[in-house]
């Protein structure tokens, strides 16, 4: 009996854990599609990655790496980018991963703002570079991916100014302390 309640919590758990997945992947890909600027050769600055850097705090690296991924390849997908959709999955993961990591280091959870920022900052320099790397593999040239570097410092930046911003209010709010 008690191992049969034991698989039930674990599926529920589970499902859980999708459902939160893909309502974060659906809110990565809306706060990139809502406001989105193009520029460069095919880059983008969006505020997809507010939603990587909240999602990293607030829920840790596996969901951050997951609803990254999917919600900023939709992205790239649905808004003409598709030649950049394998390395923004990739890219993306990677990145959500990286801030969850350095954000909860330790037994933190996200309420250290000095681990958060760390997080975000080596987050954002691996973004900085997996761009740079993915765009000189698409044009087959190093130096024109120079150009789309401050772009991408603009909308490491600008996702990490606003993350903190939001994790601030949900922190104050008490929600995630019920």
């Amino acid at each position: 009996m008690e191992t049969k309640n034991s698989n039930y919590s674990s599926t529920s758990l589970k499902i859980r854990d999708l459902v939160q997945i893909s309502l974060l992947s659906a809110l990565t890909f809306v706060a990139a599609w809502a406001i989105h600027i193009p520029y460069g050769n095919g880059g983008v600055i969006h505020l997809g990655d507010s939603m990587i850097f909240l999602t990293a705090v607030v829920f840790g690296r596996r969901y951050a790496a997951i609803s990254g991924a999917i919600g900023m390849t939709m992205f790239d997908i649905f808004s003409g980018f598709s030649v950049w959709a394998p390395y923004t999955f990739v890219i993306k993961a990677v990145m959500g991963l990286i801030a969850g990591s350095l954000a909860n280091l330790g037994d933190s959870k996200g309420s250290s703002a000095v681990k958060n920022g760390l997080g975000m900052l080596a987050a954002g320099i691996w973004m900085i570079f997996g761009y740079y790397a993915a765009e000189a593999i698409i044009t087959w040239n190093i130096t024109q991916p120079l150009f789309s570097l401050l772009g991408n410092v603009i909308q490491a930046g600008a996702g990490a100014a606003i993350a903190f911003v939001i994790i601030a209010a949900i922190k104050r709010s008490g929600y995630f302390n019920k």
